[in-house]
């Protein structure tokens, strides 16, 4: 199973969704357009306006609104995406050198300002009024959850309840707004925007849950090399970890993470207390739940296609 297996059904939509997003976010300004296009040769499996697409069919038929949340929802995460490298001090992304490390973190931060202008100037230009309300809350959340994970780093202080808070603010937020985006477009009545809003909670949780343990099972994963490690990021693996051993060794795996030195006894450790395991069993609980919500909708092209997407979240390479 891959990302186009998933696409079929919305194959000509996802064509003709990329040609709008370039027009949407042209500028006459030809270093913007420069970094524009440099990021458009090199997205990603673009899920995000996947699952936009996918839950509109589901909940009703795709029309123009869909493609305007698509882009909406695009044009916000590549925003953030650029912000988050200039916070990270990344130079690489998906395996390509970032917008900060080629133009540097003035250029990134206005090209960052100016994709989520273009975002709230076609929200209004369309009276897409309840997109802006999803949208604005969840930027609002991203950063509440890009906050709290940078001062928690600091100390290493993060729990379980508080690593699921910043995931569903910092990742899960999205996915969310993706899904209730997709049937607000289909004219889906309240409570199945409800669904769909749970429904992309749960994906978005399992989706960041399999990024966390990527860092354990590679050094490659089109993302800066051992970043969470460099960043000394609590994930769940090791969360899980810390939570089986004594003060003693816990300090001992913190003083490796904050000093960024002897990253293959941190990797040793996590998998040995079963970090990964658990993390792997986690994840399969959300999905389960996932997958039941969608056994509320009766058999399509659009409900298959979302039932090998949570089979392709949990197993996805690196």
């Amino acid at each position: 199973m891959n990302i186009r297996d998933i696409e079929y059904p919305i194959k000509k939509e996802m064509n003709d969704f990329k040609k709008k997003l370039r027009s949407s976010i042209s500028s006459d300004n030809s270093i913007i357009d420069t970094i524009v296009s440099y990021i458009l040769k090199r997205k990603g499996k673009q899920i995000r306006p996947i699952l936009v697409f996918l839950t509109s069919g589901l909940n009703g038929k795709i029309s123009t609104s869909t493609y305007r949340a698509a882009i909406l929802i695009e044009i916000l995460h590549t925003a953030t995406l650029i912000h988050d490298d200039v916070v990270d001090d990344s130079n690489y992304r998906r395996g390509y050198f970032s917008i900060n490390a080629l133009w540097k973190s003035k250029y990134s931060v206005l090209v960052g300002d100016y994709l989520l202008s273009r975002g709230l100037e076609l929200s209004v230009e369309n009276k897409d009024f309840k997109f802006l309300g999803v949208l604005s809350n969840a930027v609002k959340k991203m950063s509440e959850g890009e906050i709290t994970q940078l001062k928690k780093s600091k100390s290493l202080d993060i729990d379980e309840r508080t690593y699921f808070k910043i995931i569903k603010e910092k990742t899960a937020s999205l996915f969310s707004s993706c899904c209730m985006m997709g049937a607000i477009a289909s004219n889906a009545k309240e409570n199945s925007v409800l669904q769909m809003k749970e429904f992309g909670l749960l994906v978005g949780q399992a989706f960041q849950i399999r990024d966390d343990m990527f860092g354990y099972l590679s050094y490659d994963t089109g993302k800066p090399s051992l970043n969470d490690f460099k960043q000394a990021k609590i994930t769940l693996p090791l969360i899980h970890s810390l939570s089986n051993v004594n003060n003693s060794k816990k300090n001992e795996i913190i003083r490796y993470l904050k000093n960024y030195k002897s990253i293959d006894k941190i990797i040793d450790f996590v998998k040995g207390e079963g970090g990964i395991e658990y993390s792997q069993s986690f994840m399969n609980n959300l999905i389960e739940k996932a997958y039941s919500i969608l056994e509320k909708y009766p058999e399509s092209d659009y409900k298959k296609s979302l039932k090998n997407l949570l089979n392709y979240t949990i197993k996805r390479d690196i």
